[in-house]
């Protein structure tokens, strides 16, 4: 079990820079917006703030709360605790229901971080990126990272977890995420097509819009059908007219990187209700 760990935290890491990687790549190729209008320095300025966000975030998970994760999934299954335990599941269907228990969870976590102002405090500095494209995937401020954490450790003994089972949804969810925050456009015939069950990038474009009612829409993060369930998907026809950011964070120094880690602690120049 030790070695099946190994290989999926390995795994994980692959993964997220290969599609890091690639999908830098291809926006720079076919950008759907041209936000930095052939500039390599501005667009390197942009990458630079958002992913010093991302790693310091990544050390504190993997130094301070991957051992809190192993715990509580060990607790929980030592103990026979949490939701699929009590179901005494195949493992192909405890699995199968780690990853649909973790995404709910994950979707009402994300509307709790945009209706809660606290939360939404923190949550704003990933919505504050008017040039959202991959590296936005990694633009979550540390205190956001930090509450997500810590409550991660009772959900995952509530549902009964597995850390392979976590990993596993880990991995997925940095595919999906990384894919749906980049600045490309996919054919409208097969992102219907891939909507129907994960989250694209016309879908959660849309949640980045400036307009409020779009913003506070498409909260899923990896299987889309949870805001059809829930009646919080929208779409924006046509996807070019949209405008994205925070209109109170539209200065240079709220794209820095000192402005990102003090946005939560600061009031915008417009202020607006959440």
């Amino acid at each position: 079990m030790d070695a099946l760990i190994g290989q999926l935290q390995q795994t994980q890491s692959i993964v997220a820079v290969t599609g890091l990687v690639l999908l830098l790549l291809i926006e720079h190729i076919h950008p759907f917006f041209d936000f930095f209008h052939g500039s390599i320095k501005k667009k390197g300025i942009h990458l630079l703030a958002n992913m010093t966000l991302g790693i310091t975030n990544a050390v504190i998970t993997s130094v301070f709360f991957a051992v809190a994760w192993l715990w509580a999934a060990s607790w929980a299954n030592t103990h026979d605790f949490g939701i699929l335990n009590w179901l005494d599941l195949p493992v192909w269907a405890h699995a199968v229901g780690a990853v649909l228990l973790m995404d709910t969870w994950m979707y009402w976590w994300h509307v709790m971080n945009h209706k809660l102002p606290f939360f939404w405090r923190f949550h704003r500095v990933h919505h504050a990126d008017p040039n959202m494209d991959v590296t936005t995937a990694s633009r979550f401020h540390t205190g956001e990272i930090i509450f997500s954490s810590i409550l991660r450790i009772p959900v995952i003994m509530l549902i009964g977890l597995h850390l392979w089972e976590l990993l596993i949804y880990g991995t997925l969810l940095v595919v999906v995420v990384q894919f749906h925050h980049a600045n490309i456009a996919l054919p409208e015939k097969l992102d219907k097509m891939l909507r129907a069950v994960i989250v694209t990038p016309a879908m959660h474009k849309v949640h980045h819009s400036r307009w409020q009612p779009e913003t506070d829409s498409n909260y899923t993060s990896l299987f889309s059908f949870w805001d059809r369930i829930n009646s919080t998907f929208r779409l924006h026809d046509p996807l070019e007219t949209i405008s994205m950011g925070l209109d109170e964070f539209d200065s240079e120094e709220d794209q820095q990187v000192k402005g990102l880690f003090t946005m939560p602690f600061r009031e915008g120049e417009e202020k607006k209700d959440k």
